[in-house]
């Protein structure tokens, strides 16, 4: 059967990429809207970006409102500065926040309408050019056609579509990861490592995803705990970049299953991390997801070295998921509970969020058959 394989417009990556890209950015407008947050311009990351327009005389305004993961609101109000400032292109800086949010106001400039309005709908007018500068190892964010926004009116993350939210070139550059703090590189990364198992077992799998899929899952198993214990080495930090636009350009492209359809009621109901809720829920989601695909995670657990040939496909399976669950571990994922989530509060939502996971069609693509009481039983078993 006949497939599509889409990646963004242009990738530069490795050391450097950031000046390669200098010349490439004076082509694509006269005035960028930077779409960032205050760490980043913290910690001198935005004063980077800022230089590289400035060489190329490209004239820039900085929106830096994304504190947290976005919302409708910062998304209006970004689209405010982008009209006011009569910007013609857009450039966002850091993690996955900053690059959904820089999608979603590139889809209202040219769709028009609320973000809210798109939810279940594909988004087709095409943005402005819009290029993304990922400054953590992990969302995949500037290597889909997705972007994940939550409706502040109604308690849901929505996940959001189109080719045309492709940015029209993604800049991997492994010196604005070296800032991340551990845990951040630990909830990003195990995000990365949730987008390739998903893709590499998810029915929407081909050819290309595999490929991109097994060798993120490799990489990140070899390089994130490097990257966790010892932030400023460059390697393992080179290494999980690329892994984490491996694993985006195989989701894209193969789709997610029941860990991210878990994963977006959590974050909206108790605010936690997109990668961190995905943390929390990879034991018990893969514990249930082995049944239906033996083979395919038994082909993970065989390359990542946590099993062996000789193993049948249902003990590679389990000794994958026994290695899933210690890199977990290793770096430090806490539980639902030690979070400070309320139990009586957490239950008091299971079916609200196990609708919301469904009406999301992620769970939908896990080979095993999935009903809405099997995810009630899931998010049960996380206490």
């Amino acid at each position: 059967m006949a497939r599509e394989f889409i990646i963004p417009g242009q990738i530069i990556s490795g050391s450097g990429a950031l000046d390669m890209a200098e010349s490439k950015l004076k082509t694509l407008g006269k005035k960028a809207l930077i779409v960032t947050d205050k760490v980043m311009i913290q910690l001198g990351n935005a004063a980077a970006v800022e230089t590289a327009l400035k060489n190329q005389d490209v004239d820039y305004v900085i929106y830096s409102e994304i504190n947290g993961e976005p919302t409708d609101t910062m998304i209006e109000a970004g689209l405010a500065l982008y009209k006011e400032e009569n910007c013609d292109f857009l450039i966002a800086l850091g993690g996955g926040s900053p690059i959904d949010s820089m999608k979603a106001i590139g889809a209202l400039v040219t769709n028009g309408g609320s973000i809210s309005d798109y939810m279940g709908k594909v988004i087709s007018i095409p943005t402005p050019p819009m290029v993304a500068i990922p400054t953590t190892a992990g969302t995949g964010s500037e290597a889909t056609q997705f972007t994940i926004i939550t409706d502040t009116k109604k308690d849901i993350k929505m996940l959001l579509k189109g080719q045309v939210l492709m940015p029209s070139l993604a800049v991997i550059d492994p010196q604005f990861t070296m800032t991340a703090p551990p845990k951040i590189t630990a909830a990003t990364g195990l995000d990365a490592l949730t987008h390739a198992i998903e893709a590499y077992t998810s029915r929407k799998t081909q050819t290309l995803s595999d490929t991109f899929a097994l060798s993120a899952v490799k990489r990140i198993f070899e390089y994130l705990p490097i990257a966790f214990h010892d932030g400023k080495n460059v390697t393992a930090r080179e290494q999980m970049s690329v892994a984490a636009l491996e694993a985006g350009i195989a989701f894209n492209n193969a789709s997610v299953t029941i860990v991210h359809g878990m994963s977006r009621p959590i974050g909206a109901l108790f605010h936690v991390a997109h990668g961190l809720s995905n943390a929390m829920l990879l034991k018990e989601c893969l514990t249930f997801a082995l049944e239906g695909a033996y083979e395919r995670f038994a082909q993970l657990g065989r390359a990542v070295g946590a099993a062996k040939e000789e193993d049948s496909d249902k003990e590679a399976s389990e000794k994958f998921l026994k290695a899933v669950e210690n890199i977990c571990a290793e770096l430090e994922t806490p539980t639902l509970e030690e979070f400070g989530i309320d139990k009586e509060k957490f239950f008091s939502v299971i079916e609200k969020m196990a609708s919301d996971a469904m009406d999301s069609g992620s769970p939908q693509n896990t080979q095993r058959e999935v009903t809405v009481k099997d995810v009630e039983q899931i998010y049960r078993n996380l206490w």
